[in-house]
């Protein structure tokens, strides 16, 4: 077990515990490897996602480039569920991370039940623009409804391994 920080002091009660279902690195590259964590429903937390990410795909066999553009789309996701559908600290977000047969699959998941929309941003806005990233780095992407028993919805995204990847 480990626990999502940002590093600033922290209560126990405000970091929430995630499990690896692979280690990152040392695994074979067909191995699958997912990460499961639950971050509260702050902005704060997003460096935290970033950096755990980041780390957890370190191991992997992708293209140059995809590792940051699986993290920046993780971001953005991770920005929406906090800025759109959650209504103060004490929610949580679960970001899922999922390798398998060349295909990284992101999932992102809070609990509202509301299905975003994406939009075109005015020229001079400061945001709008996160669904169009994901769409412009993913190899596809989308929204499905909640796991049974839970409430809200997730959006994901799929990342394929390209030609000229690296260890």
């Amino acid at each position: 077990m480990a626990t999502v920080t940002d590093g600033q002091s922290r209560s126990p009660d405000s970091v929430r515990e995630f499990t690896l279902g692979a280690v990152p690195g040392g695994h074979a590259d067909d191995e699958p490897l997912s990460l499961r964590c639950s971050v509260p429903a702050e902005a704060s937390r997003a460096p935290a996602v970033r950096r755990l990410v980041a780390e957890h795909l370190a191991g992997l066999r992708l293209a140059a480039g995809q590792r940051e553009d699986a993290v920046l789309a993780t971001d953005e996701l991770f920005a929406n569920a906090v800025r759109h559908a959650s209504t103060g600290s004490h929610e949580t977000v679960t970001v899922t991370l999922e390798w398998s047969a060349g295909t990284l699959r992101v999932t992102v998941a809070d609990p509202s039940p509301a299905r975003p929309r994406p939009g075109t941003a005015d020229p001079l806005a400061e945001s709008g623009r996160g669904l169009a990233i994901v769409a412009a780095l993913a190899d596809d992407w989308g929204m499905a409804p909640p796991r049974p028993g839970a409430a809200g919805k997730s959006v994901w995204f799929t990342l394929r391994r390209r030609s000229g990847t690296t260890p």
